[in-house]
């Protein structure tokens, strides 16, 4: 496929135009290399683990508030981080820091959230798990062109390079330096983010910093007695590789075009593993409970996310929360599998090792130094903890298979000629698979070839089945992405609630997505 056609396939089709410019690996080979993912060596020496303190991302103040509404505003910006020790990283970032800063939010008030766009590409804001109007839901071609582009000239001129399908996509809305994003706020507490989220590119944005906490707070979850305060950490899980001078490497296809190069289309793997920007951190703890709030923001990476050494007794990490907030009791695990994409709050009490003890957290799924996380070092000194685990935590609403009006059944494969497709199509916009009416549910069947975690826009689910069987053990509670394992078929129950408009279902490996593992779905 010649890039002229590339370019213009289906109006906008840039994962196609991406996967069918290069040879496509066979699924026998994808499949024999297990878990999704090629790593990416970086080209220098890698630092020592745990060498570095725990940055947490600094939370965003208001610029003003009324009688609904808090108002904040974040300048998208190249900025020259320290992340390996001694080197500077150009990264794309969010108010120049990566992590972007971390939005705190209460349910019931709205949130209204002002980007200026002043990187060299366009962007798109997508808050992930986040219940909100479509025009605010970050579809991946509503641009935000940077400040000072000239749309009409560049429309002309079929957009800026690599960017010229967007000339005549439709349905996007394209705007010049600053969009308003607002998300009302109802829904329930919850460990949400913000991405880039442009058509064919949020691969490459991620991974170079456009990624940040948005944390939802509740009545109901501040009556528990959990961990609060300077124990309630959130832990951003991002693997990268670094080129000689300490920038980001990445495997694009091109210099100027989406996609990357044949070797990585099963995703891409990085060789640091960064914990809230830094590598391998380490986290002097005291010997009480902390609430940790994990998130997968890795482009292809899987966790098995385990402490080392394990506490007397086991259940190490007891689960409180999940993508949709919190669980209905809590559950209590040995390990943790978390997908791209995915949120799990956990509970650790510390208090249940000696004073003095280094517990490493590892990635079992890892190998060589991917299989470090970081370092949480148990002072000696006593303190006191009123926290607890409350055997009850929330009341979840159950949704009736019974009332669900209609079945659907998306697939999530490999195409030898379209690259990632879900149901033998690659993505275009504004060509919906699926019309589901407002205030109805369904059960949404989804089974795959490879590895795809899959993540739905909108509204969170309620995983009916895996596998014809019970949910898995990390599949409680309110979920917006599940994890599917090759030749894997899992049945969810979704209500479409409050919003019309044009929505999102894909795979969050961002390296399928970017090459066409995406849909439109559209609430009438």
């Amino acid at each position: 496929m010649n890039r002229r056609r590339f370019l213009g396939i289906g109006a906008a089709v840039v994962g196609a135009g991406a996967v069918g410019a290069v040879a496509v690996p066979s699924a026998a080979r994808l499949l024999a290399e297990g878990r999704p993912g090629r790593l990416l060596p970086s080209q220098l020496d890698l630092p020592a683990p745990f060498q570095v303190d725990l940055p947490v991302p600094a939370v965003l103040k208001p610029v003003r508030t009324d009688a609904t509404t808090d108002y904040y505003e974040i300048t998208q910006q190249l900025a020259r981080l320290e992340i390996l020790p001694g080197l500077r990283t150009e990264a794309w970032t969010y108010g120049g820091t990566f992590p972007g800063p971390t939005v705190v939010a209460r349910s019931g008030r709205q949130v209204a959230v002002h980007h200026r766009n002043e990187l060299p590409v366009p962007s798109v804001v997508h808050l992930h798990g986040g219940h909100t109007p479509a025009a605010s839901d970050g579809y991946p071609i509503d641009l935000v062109l940077p400040v000072g582009s000239n749309a009409s000239a560049m429309a002309e001129a079929g957009g800026m390079p690599g960017m010229e399908h967007h000339a005549e996509a439709s349905p996007g809305s394209t705007v010049v330096g600053d969009r308003t994003y607002t998300y009302p706020g109802t829904q329930r507490a919850a460990t949400l983010w913000y991405h880039d989220h442009r058509m064919g590119y949020t691969g490459p944005g991620v991974w170079r910093g456009l990624a940040g906490f948005h944390l939802l707070h509740d009545d109901e979850e501040a009556a528990l007695p959990l961990p609060r305060g300077e124990r309630d950490i959130p832990l951003m899980l991002a693997d990268r590789s670094f080129a000689e001078d300490g920038s980001f490497r990445y495997p694009a296809a091109d210099a100027d075009g989406p996609g990357v190069t044949t070797d990585y289309m099963n995703g891409v793997l990085g060789d640091v593993i960064l914990v809230n920007g830094a590598p391998w951190p380490r986290l002097t703890v005291d010997r009480a409970r902390y609430r940790l709030r994990f998130l997968n923001a890795s482009n292809a990476r899987l966790y098995r996310l385990e402490l080392d050494p394990q506490p007397s007794g086991g259940d190490a990490l007891v689960q409180i929360g999940g993508d949709g907030g919190l669980l209905e009791s809590p559950i209590g695990h040995d390990a943790l599998e978390v997908a791209p994409a995915e949120r799990f709050d956990v509970v650790v009490d510390f208090a249940r090792y000696e004073p003095g003890t280094s517990v490493r957290l590892v990635n079992r799924f890892g190998s060589d130094r991917a299989a470090e996380v970081m370092r949480f070092d148990v002072s000696t000194r006593t303190v006191s903890d009123d926290s607890a685990v409350p055997d009850r935590l929330s009341t979840i609403e159950r949704l009736d298979p019974g009332a669900a009006v209609t079945t659907r059944t998306f697939s999530f494969k490999r195409s030898r000629s379209d690259g990632w497709t879900i149901n033998n199509q690659p993505y275009q916009p504004g060509r919906a698979l699926a019309r589901p009416a407002l205030g109805t549910t369904e059960i949404w069947r989804f089974f795959t070839d490879l590895h795809h975690p899959v993540h739905l826009h909108l509204d969170h689910f309620q995983v009916l089945s895996r596998n014809g069987k019970d949910p898995g053990p990390y599949d409680a509670g309110w979920k917006d992405t599940v994890d599917l394992r090759p030749a894997e078929a899992v049945e969810v129950l979704v209500r479409f609630t409050d919003y019309r408009g044009t929505y999102m279902l894909h795979c969050h490996n961002l390296e399928h997505e970017d090459m066409a593992m995406m849909a439109d779905f559209v609430v009438e």
